[in-house]
């Protein structure tokens, strides 16, 4: 048995200025930038409120997209019910996974870290 849940929303920003991409992003979806984490340069956090999916913006190095976390206690048991639903595992980088979808989306399964995770979370 594990639990998932919709973690968040990453707004990946192909190369050019982190800063900028965030300041836009900020003001478009009317979100307050939080704290920067020092360790960790490519990605800037947007506050969503505490019970809502997170938003992040992620500079990367492939063309501009928005995709989806899936957070999990359990990533192995997570990819394998995603895998037998019809995604395909992609990519192990660090903690998470980089999965496709069968209609082509890529999303990642990572850690449970939300605040509401233990309430709100499918058990499977």
């Amino acid at each position: 048995m594990h639990h998932s849940q919709l973690g968040g929303l990453i707004i990946d920003c192909e190369g050019g200025d982190l800063d900028t991409a965030v300041d836009f992003w900020s003001q478009a979806l009317g979100l307050e930038l939080k704290p920067e984490d020092p360790d960790d340069e490519k990605y800037r956090s947007l506050d969503n409120g505490p019970n809502a999916p997170y938003v992040e913006v992620q500079q990367v190095d492939h063309p501009s997209r928005v995709h989806l976390d899936i957070e999990t206690d359990d990533i192995d048991a997570e990819v394998r019910r995603l895998e037998a639903l019809g995604a395909k595992k992609l990519e192990k980088i660090r903690t998470w996974v980089v999965m496709e979808a069968p209609t082509g989306q890529r999303f990642c399964v990572v850690r449970a870290q939300s605040e509401n995770f233990a309430d709100a979370a499918s058990e499977w």
